[in-house]
């Protein structure tokens, strides 16, 4: 097993990818803490994981805030007695729509879950992070973070600046910590119609998003955990500061 007597935060993981990273961290060996803003949400995974014979503990924290990460942190040491990686997936997203329809507040909000959140995972979660032997700063950016399109700006800007932090990061975590990210194209779960909210017809949107993946189909959640995994292993000893595009074959494009 990958991740064999590792302890694990996954952010945001009471839905979607992160709980895919959930249960596959935790068949892979992982301890768990399963955080998100949603308790009963972040339960219910916790308990999908016991009930496949894993080990996770839930806590609901707000990921915006110094205080809600390091109450995560707190969680992991104070259950587990380490940390050996930290996927800071929790993530939100705006409807498509011109720059000058999109509220100022909610890019604020925005930039502050997807970005300012891994600063302040990473803030809080480095020094447990730095005493493992092997350990792992995961973030989920986007690839809206690489590739514009029109009425995507607020999202876009957050899930660029995630890009620029793993970079950086890895720069000031080496050797001790590597710092990835994974970036996803349209993934199968419930945020994907939050952005296709203000389309006509969102079910033709979608389906022609998922006719210019050249791999035919659109991200499953699941295909993104397998990646974070990917990273957060041994397997991935010798990298950091990538991110790592889970497109189907879009940026081949490029």
């Amino acid at each position: 097993m990958r991740l064999a007597n590792k302890f694990a935060v996954i952010t945001g993981a009471g839905s979607g990818m992160g709980r895919a990273g959930a249960l596959l961290f935790a068949q892979e060996g992982a301890h768990v803490v399963v955080a998100d803003l949603d308790q009963k949400a972040a339960e219910a995974t916790a308990e999908l994981v016991r009930g496949k014979g894993g080990e996770a503990v839930a806590v609901a924290a707000d990921v915006s805030t110094l205080s809600g990460n390091e109450l995560i942190v707190r969680t992991a040491l104070e259950t587990f007695g380490a940390l050996d990686v930290f996927w800071a997936n929790a993530g939100v997203a705006a409807p498509m729509s011109p720059v000058a329809e999109q509220s100022i507040d909610f890019f604020d909000t925005l930039m502050g879950v997807n970005a300012k959140g891994p600063w302040l995972g990473a803030r809080a979660a480095m020094p447990a992070l730095r005493e493992r032997p092997v350990s792992s700063f995961i973030i989920t950016s986007s690839l809206s973070g690489f590739r514009a399109r029109p009425n995507n700006s607020a999202y876009s800007a957050s899930k660029g600046a995630a890009i620029q932090l793993t970079r950086a990061l890895s720069v000031e975590f080496a050797p001790e910590v590597r710092v990835n990210s994974v970036a996803p194209v349209s993934t199968e779960t419930p945020m994907l119609r939050t952005f296709m909210a203000k389309q006509d017809d969102i079910e033709g949107t979608i389906a022609g998003q998922r006719a210019g993946v050249p791999l035919g189909r659109l991200a499953l959640p699941e295909d993104i955990a397998k990646a974070a995994l990917f990273l957060a292993s041994d397997d991935a000893e010798f990298i950091t500061g990538v991110t790592l595009p889970v497109d189907g074959g879009i940026s081949a494009r490029s």
